[in-house]
This record gives structure tokens, C-alpha cells and sequence, in this order.
């Protein structure tokens, strides 16, 4: 069985975060090795309480689940503050090889903060290089970029563009924030032309389908597909979490 470590916060209500990640790689037959970054308290509607995990507990969590198993792929989402972004790319540092699917997890649906400012420039200074994927919404692209949120396809094109320029393998940046029938991803990798997954826009939304989509990518990855296959299949998954929710 090929195995998965998931960084990112726990959430209280089972939606996002490492409880959607377990639920995830658990569909997809493959193992979950977790390191809790936070707790939050969390329902559908709105975040109420977190804690952050010190980030030398982070740093050891890390080095326990290497020295559990063979990790095929590396996925990280919520990591709350720079110590922790730190920590963890100081624990991976060792793992150089390893795929790393990369969701910048800045804020919840409700609008509350997940990483602070200094969280985030560590976070594009330090991991956005050494991801293999990164996953942000347009909204977490524009922040990322410090720029307006994309309106067209061409300013979408450009943000990927800038994203890849900070240093990662492939950016994929999801269209479920903009309007329109069809709700359209675009993976831009270094090698190859630009592609687009696309699907009909659900009237309804889910809470974690962002952990979703990168846990199934990673998960598709740790099971040998190609990252263009990885994103399709992924994009796939997440369509039928949409579907079951209408």
C-alpha cells in the first residue's frame, strides 16, 4: 500500500482539513500517516477557536512518521504561523526526492485566518520552491501574488505564470471561485502546454473539497500516475463530492 503524509490542522466538524485527508486517501486505498500542525473548532458555518501545535511538535511528528514507513508523497495544507512553515520545511529537508503537493491554505470558507502574513512570505519563500503542486484557489493566488484576484482566463494564465516563477514543478489554479457554467482548473507545469480540467459548476458547495482535490492528487501520485492524470482523476473525485452534496 502506498502512503501519504498529510500536514495541516484538524477540524472538529469532520469537513476539511486532516479528517478530509484520512477520508480521502481512505477511498482511494492508500495510508495516512498525519501531522497535526493545529486544532481548530470548527462547525459548517464558521471557526471559533485554534491552536496552534508548537513547532518543534511538528518538526518531531514529522521525523515519527518517516521513521514508521515509506512515505510515497508529501501533501501539506493548513500550517497557521513562519515557525511552523520553517518547521516543516526543516523536517523534509532530508526528503529532497519526495513529490510534494502543495494546498496554500490561507483563510477558512468563512473568511477566518490560517496563516498569518509572516506565515505566507515564509510559505512562497521556502516551500513554493521545493512543491512539486501547488494548488491554490484565485483567491489564494492573488495573495500569494499580492495582486487583484484574476477575472479572466488571461489574468488566470498570468497568475499561474507568476506562480510557477516562484519555483514550484506545476502550479493547478482551481476555478471554483469564478463564474460561469463550468468550473475550470488550470495545471501550468514547466514542461509541457497548459491544461484544463473542467466540470459543471455545482449550485451547492462543500467545505473541504480544497483538501480533497490535493489529497486525491497526492494520492494518485504516491500510486504512480502522472501528475496531468493525478489532476484529472482528482478533479473527478471531487465533482462526485459536489454531486452527492446537490
Amino acid at each position: 500500500m502506498s502512503a501519504v503524509l498529510v500536514i495541516g490542522g484538524s477540524d472538529s466538524s469532520g469537513g476539511a482539513g486532516l479528517a478530509r485527508d484520512v477520508r480521502t486517501l481512505a477511498h482511494f486505498g492508500t495510508r495516512a500517516l498525519c501531522v497535526v500542525t493545529a486544532v481548530t473548532a470548527q462547525s459548517d458555518v464558521q471557526v471559533t477557536a485554534i491552536h496552534l501545535v508548537p513547532a518543534d511538535i511538528v518538526r518531531a511528528q514529522i521525523e515519527a512518521a518517516f521513521a514508521t514507513c515509506r512515505v510515497d508523497v508529501v501533501k501539506i495544507g493548513m500550517l497557521g504561523t513562519r515557525a511552523t512553515v520553517l518547521a516543516v520545511a526543516a523536517g523534509l529537508a532530508g526528503h529532497a526526492g519526495l513529490p510534494l503537493v502543495l494546498d496554500p491554505v490561507l483563510a477558512s470558507s468563512s473568511g477566518r485566518e490560517l496563516l498569518d502574513a509572516a506565515g505566507a512570505a515564509a510559505l512562497r519563500e521556502v516551500l513554493l520552491p521545493c512543491a512539486t503542486l501547488v494548488t491554490p484557489n484565485i483567491p489564494e493566488a492573488a495573495a500569494l501574488l499580492g495582486t487583484a484576484q484574476a477575472l479572466t482566463p488571461e489574468q488566470l494564465l498570468r497568475q499561474a505564470q507568476e506562480l510557477l516563477a516562484l519555483g514550484p514543478q506545476a502550479v493547478l489554479l482551481k476555478g471554483g471561485h469564478a463564474s460561469g457554467e463550468e468550473a475550470s482548473d488550470l495545471l501550468l507545469a514547466r514542461a509541457g502546454a497548459a491544461r484544463r480540467f473542467s466540470a459543471p459548476r455545482s449550485a451547492s458547495t462543500r467545505r473541504g473539497t480544497g483538501c480533497a482535490l490535493a489529497t486525491a492528487i497526492a494520492a494518485a501520485l504516491a500510486a504512480g500516475l502522472t501528475l496531468e492524470a493525478a489532476c484529472a482523476r482528482a478533479k473527478q473525485h471531487v465533482t462526485e463530492l459536489l454531486q452527492s452534496a446537490d
